[in-house]
């Protein structure tokens, strides 16, 4: 059971990761013309979605792999996230222009990101902590 947990999060934490690089680089390099279909993007939210994008990867290997540095991953992620949407926060109250839609994708994308290191902790490091101390 817990290998299938550790490879099916690998396979999804890949996918969202993939997903989340080709769409932050595509805005950032304004590739495939999707800059101009994400309309008022944040720069510094994009910026953090790239970083998580490969924190993600990184992850992701960590789930296939056992690692007990993934929980550790994520959890920068998730604060890099927290971050990023703080200042969206802020960048919104003072005027900034931006997105309606990135507020309930940042909030997502927290919640994914949390899920994910809790995943990792409950299942790599507890159970290696497990057999260490046995």
């Amino acid at each position: 059971m817990k290998k299938y947990v550790l490879n099916t999060s690998a396979v999804i934490l890949t996918a969202f990761g993939l997903l989340t690089l080709f769409l932050s680089t595509s805005v950032i390099f304004d590739l495939f013309g999707i800059r101009e279909k994400e309309g008022n993007y944040v720069l510094f939210v994009v910026l953090s979605n790239f970083i998580s994008s490969i924190l993600y990867l990184f992850a992701a290997y960590g789930f296939a792999k056992s690692k007990k540095w993934t929980a550790t991953l994520l959890g920068i992620s998730t604060i890099i996230l927290i971050a990023a949407f703080i200042g969206l926060k802020i960048h919104a109250n003072s005027g900034g222009i931006y997105e309606t839609k990135t507020i309930g994708a940042m909030i997502f994308r927290i919640a994914v990101t949390l899920v994910f290191a809790i995943i990792a902790f409950f299942t790599i490091n507890k159970q290696l902590n497990k057999n260490h101390n046995e």
